[in-house]
């Protein structure tokens, strides 16, 4: 049997330095998704970071229906790579629909989060400067803007208090609840059965 300190030294360092990686291809992914601004300076360094495995992905994976499917496949790839690696390294099974599973569960749940904690960064700079121009809050407020424009739809502001975010926040814990959660069950049964 191994050294499990060696083990869980091994295990924080891929899931930490392959995770950052899968945040920056994701962020792209979404930044595309709701049209940000790509001249943003944060823009830039993230799609500096994420183009060069990108740019060879583009050329055998076309886009669609304006997605760029090359970011899907590659946040798929990482994403099971990491969890294959992980489980080697703990000694678990390698079951490819487990490990496919998994990854598209974490995947969802990675973009759940990202926009959980876009709309309460976004609500805090609100409250503590509200016009100040800041190339980070331009691209905040195009990443939370399409949650929270229908959210106000549903539940106007009352009394000057827009309570949106507490809505949108809710909405997405109960996908992350009554969807992911499930995936990621059936992934984990997969890989330890």
């Amino acid at each position: 049997m191994g050294n499990p300190y060696i083990g869980n030294a091994g295990t924080f360092l891929i899931e930490t330095l392959l995770g950052l990686y899968i945040m920056a291809v994701m962020l792209r992914f979404l930044f595309q998704v709701v049209q940000a601004d790509f001249y943003n300076p944060f823009s830039q360094f993230v799609v500096k970071v994420t183009d060069p495995p990108l740019r060879h992905l583009r050329r055998f994976i076309p886009g669609l229906w304006g997605l760029d499917l090359s970011s899907i496949v590659l946040l798929l790839i990482l994403q099971s790579l990491e969890i294959g690696i992980v489980s080697a390294i703990l000694g678990g099974g390698a079951n490819p629909i487990g490990i496919i599973l998994l990854s598209v569960a974490r995947l969802l749940a990675l973009a759940t989060h990202i926009f959980m904690f876009a709309v309460i960064i976004h609500v805090v700079m609100s409250w503590i400067n509200p016009h100040a121009y800041n190339p980070m809050v331009s691209l905040l407020y195009s990443l939370t803007e399409p949650l929270l424009g229908p959210a106000r739809k549903w539940l106007p502001p009352i009394s000057g208090l827009d309570l949106s975010p507490i809505l949108v926040i809710v909405g997405l814990q109960f996908i992350s609840m009554l969807f992911i959660a499930p995936i990621a069950d059936l992934g984990t049964g997969f890989l330890l059965g």
